[in-house]
């Protein structure tokens, strides 16, 4: 019996983590945008996804809106509000790419914002359109090799509101991923936490030609 209670005494706390933490509790968030092409490169052509269909024209789309903490993240968090529509869902296929993400963004970590889930699209998608995507990515006609810092000076010269530990980029498999931006629950920039401000530093960073 008293092994029994020191293995739950190990033990809960894991399991309450499991079920999620509470929604709402969060420092601020982090925008993410994704390299479309790259995504498809790397994980999006294996699925058929429609984000990767040619002629689309997607440069950096939107991963998704975390909230976050200081240091690290709630994810699968617990929440009363309902889960969107399909409808809801398929709205925000024009700034993701398809309406997949969507779904996947609110269940992992839109429902620890707090929001419902029409809120939570709404709040992401005003994210979104509060970054302005450089013009000249439009214009990658091939594949390029490009030092990461590259794309986060294209960004800080489009958007003179932001500073440099406000911004990073990420790579992945030797690609250009994301570029991340951390805002305020108000949505205006601020510095990243230790998380989030690990810039890619390769030199030769691939750059999928947009499609």
């Amino acid at each position: 019996m008293r092994l029994v209670l020191c293995l739950l005494a190990v033990l809960l706390p894991f399991v309450a983590r499991a079920d999620g933490e509470k929604a709402g509790v969060f420092d601020h968030y982090v925008l993410a945008l994704s390299w479309s092409s790259g995504w498809c490169a790397a994980t999006g052509d294996a699925r058929d996804d429609p984000q990767c269909d040619r002629g689309r024209g997607l440069t950096f789309v939107l991963h998704g809106l975390w909230p976050q903490h200081e240091r690290g993240w709630p994810q699968y968090c617990r929440t009363t509000e309902r889960d969107p529509t399909r409808a809801e869902t398929a709205a925000m296929a024009d700034i993701m790419g398809s309406s997949g993400p969507a779904f996947y963004q609110w269940k992992k970590h839109g429902r620890c914002s707090g929001l419902s889930a029409e809120a939570y699209f709404e709040t992401s998608r005003l994210a979104y359109d509060s970054v302005k995507v450089p013009p000249v990515f439009d214009e990658i006609s091939k594949r390029l090799k490009v030092p990461a810092e590259v794309i986060e000076s294209a960004f800080l010269e489009a958007n003179p509101q932001l500073s440099r530990d406000q911004v990073t980029i990420t790579c992945r498999d030797g690609r250009i991923q994301e570029v991340r931006i951390c805002l305020t629950k108000d949505l205006e920039p601020r510095r990243c936490g230790p998380d989030t401000i690990r810039d890619c530093k390769m030199k030769d960073a691939i750059l999928e030609a947009v499609r």
